[in-house]
């Protein structure tokens, strides 16, 4: 089973480990939490709520949050204005 990466396009810690995967040659899936209201529900529901990204999933199992110890953080949907109807 591939690894699954949740993040955002605009999180240079979710690109850094995005590439860090690539350069091992790590098949991984990676869903964008910004534009994915089912892909952010899952990944709260994976990190007990915690909104920082990129979060690194095996088997089910959080791997990893963030990267280096660095991270980026996302908005409630009532806060960003994102997913207009729910």
């Amino acid at each position: 089973m591939p690894l699954e990466l949740y993040g955002t396009a605009s999180c240079p810690h979710t690109a850094e480990l995005r590439e860090d995967l690539e350069w091992r040659a790590q098949e991984f899936v990676e869903y964008d939490v910004d534009n994915d209201h089912t892909a952010l529900q899952r990944m709260l529901a994976l990190t007990g709520g915690n909104r920082m990204v990129p979060v690194l999933v095996q088997d089910g199992r959080v791997e990893q949050i963030g990267w280096r110890g660095l991270g980026c953080y996302v908005a409630a949907a009532s806060e960003s204005g994102a997913y207009p109807g729910r």
